[in-house]
């Protein structure tokens, strides 16, 4: 199996910084692309940013220029550094991967949509 977990949420003020991390745990050969959702209360989940692992990126056009991604492959983590914080990226940012090879047993799987269970980011004065 293949499990996702985030860390770095919490409280920061206007304009400030926080950062993500997303580990992926088990006995992983490859991941493909991984990536950032957010989901703010009453609203649906939106991409934030994502990276191949042939190193493309791409991101919401409300975190532009504010939000980087970046990724250690040696370590299955992928991070989300996010500078310049406003109210409206308050919300639960949640970890993905689409898809992931991984050992089950003595059988090697191919283990798809992966998602971890969310941190929570609020940026409040």
């Amino acid at each position: 199996q293949v499990q996702l977990v985030e860390s770095g949420g919490g409280l920061v003020q206007p304009g400030g910084s926080l950062r993500l991390s997303c580990a992926a745990s088990g006995s992983i050969v490859s991941i493909n692309a991984m990536g950032w959702y957010r989901q703010a209360p009453g609203k649906q989940r939106d991409l934030v940013a994502t990276l191949t692992s042939g190193g493309n990126t791409n991101y919401a056009d409300s975190v532009k220029g504010r939000f980087t991604i970046s990724r250690d492959k040696a370590k299955n983590t992928v991070y989300l550094q996010m500078n310049s914080l406003r109210p409206e990226d308050t919300a639960v940012y949640y970890c993905n991967a689409d898809w992931a090879i991984a050992w089950s047993g003595h059988v090697m799987k191919t283990f798809y949509d992966l998602w971890g269970q969310g941190t929570q980011v609020t940026v409040s004065s």
